[in-house]
Parts: structure tokens; sequence; C-alpha cells
């Protein structure tokens, strides 16, 4: 019976390891350059973080548009946080009127 208990370990050890090996190869959506442009807030819909050294290589302020491209720009500009504003404003006001309308357009259920 000692050898059908080996065997249960070694597949044990087999599934662990493939399981790691599989969850460490998930992709990451980075930024690999920035823009310096200026983006016009009306246009935006979503934005998100992408800090260095958590799977990406440079820091960046990603925003969606409300037709789902993404686009990345510097995150330390000084207009970032006017945009970012508006789009919380933005997501506030369509949570109350149930994500309905054309203002509402593009942006994300919470």
């Amino acid at each position: 019976m000692a050898p059908w208990g080996d065997a249960k370990f070694f597949f044990c050890i087999l599934f662990i390891t493939c399981c790691t090996v599989t969850l460490a190869q998930i992709p990451m959506d980075c930024c690999l350059s920035v823009s310096h442009k200026t983006i016009d807030k009306s246009r935006v819909a979503d934005y998100r973080r992408q800090i260095s050294g958590r799977g990406c290589s440079i820091d960046a302020m990603i925003f969606v548009t409300r037709r789902g491209m993404k686009l990345c720009v510097s995150a330390d500009k000084p207009w970032i946080q006017e945009v970012v504003k508006h789009v919380d404003t933005l997501k506030n006001i369509c949570k109350k009127h149930h994500y309905k309308g054309k203002r509402c357009l593009g942006v994300k259920h919470e």
C-alpha cells in the first residue's frame, strides 16, 4: 500500500506545481509608452492607474474613452486630476440615473 500513497503524493505535488505556473503567467495589459497631449475630459468614461513595479515597467494613467479606446498618459501631469474628478462625478451621476442617457454612454456599471 505504500506505493499507492507515494503516487497520490506525487500527483498532488504535480497538480500544485502546474497551477502555480499557470497563475504566474497571467498577462497584464500595460502601457509601454505615454502621450504628453491633453485629453478632452468629455471623451473619458473611465480610468485606472498603472504603477511601475507591479507588473508594468512605467507609471501611467490609463484613460478609457466612451468608445472603449485606452489612452496612456503620463501620471504626473496637472490636468490629470481634473479629468479624474470629472469621471468620478460622471460615474456618480450615471449611477443615480441608472446609466441611462447620452451622458452615460460608455460608463461602466459599478
